[in-house]
């Protein structure tokens, strides 16, 4: 089977599979789980998983002056990442979380622009004041509370805090990738991320009530655990090293898509205009930051 084809189809499923989590993830805390308590368990059970397959795979040996852009990467992806998403989402709703995390190709632009100092186009430059407005929409005048969702406001600012440091996380990783294996990387990563989220998480891993927990429940910590830590992120640095990173970057816009149809569907969420209206914002930036420009037709 053609490798481009299935990397399309792992990008598909990596953003299914994210939107999808908004709303069970977002179902067990904080009365099952608490998010900094969840993430232990996330990144916990990743990490077990990742080395347990790494055992199958040939191992590599890390060049000493790569380490430094391993923890980096633990840091932004799994550990400054996860708190502010999980944090986010037990303040705030499933469809604010999915509409904030489309703004991930506008900050990445902004930022490579920042870091690498590639130049922006004044098309680009409208493109990143639509997508930020549509951020700043979501955080400023959102309303306060719903049910389950005790400070939204907070919670949209955390969404944006995380896309930032997801966005780290793709510049970090993209050289990372063409050197190692995806399992290589990923069990370094999450073990990395496992021990510096310990002692953030661990009071409220342990308050959890483990045997009194529903099979409904437990159903749903696997999935976040295997499907959203484990799977996405393996399908993502496969697709990552056979499609170009702005083209992985368009996938994501079937994260809110999908989101708002499981959470409206389950009964978690709702629309109403604003929230419409700020993606429309995002979309609108996204759209022309991550527009190519046209090639001048040489006179023949």
């Amino acid at each position: 089977m053609d490798k481009r084809f299935v990397a399309i189809l792992a990008a598909t499923a990596t953003e299914t599979i994210y939107g999808v989590n908004h709303t069970i993830a977002k179902g067990l805390m904080p009365h099952v789980i608490q998010p900094f308590g969840f993430i232990v368990l996330r990144v916990g059970g990743a990490a077990l998983l990742f080395w347990l397959l790494s055992l199958f795979t040939k191992s590599e040996k890390i060049d000493r002056k790569d380490w430094w852009r391993i923890l980096a990467c633990a840091v932004f992806g799994m550990v400054l990442n996860m708190l502010m998403f999980f944090k986010g989402l037990s303040l705030s709703t499933p469809i604010n979380s999915a509409v904030s995390m489309t703004i991930t190709p506008v900050l990445l632009l902004l930022l490579t622009a920042l870091i690498l100092r590639e130049r922006i186009t004044w098309i680009k430059t409208a493109g990143i004041i639509f997508g930020l407005s549509g951020a700043l929409v979501l955080i400023l005048f959102q309303e306060k509370t719903q049910n389950n969702a005790p400070n939204i406001p907070l919670g949209n600012l955390l969404f944006v805090l995380n896309a930032i440091s997801y966005s780290f996380y793709l510049i970090l990783v993209k050289p990372l990738v063409s050197k190692y294996k995806a399992v290589t990387l990923l069990k370094y990563f999450f073990l990395i991320a496992f021990f510096i989220n310990l002692p953030v998480g661990y009071s409220e891993f342990i308050q959890v009530e483990w045997m009194q927990l529903t099979s409904s429940e437990i159903w749903q910590m696997v999935f976040v655990v295997v499907a959203t830590s484990f799977l996405t992120y393996l399908f993502n640095i496969f697709a990552l090293k056979q499609l170009s990173p702005s083209t992985v970057g368009v996938f994501i816009y079937l994260q809110p898509v999908v989101a708002t149809i499981f959470a409206v569907l389950a009964g978690a969420d709702s629309l109403n205009a604003l929230r419409i209206g700020a993606a429309s914002l995002i979309f609108v930036g996204v759209f022309l930051s991550t527009r190519k420009p046209k090639k001048a037709i040489l006179p023949t």
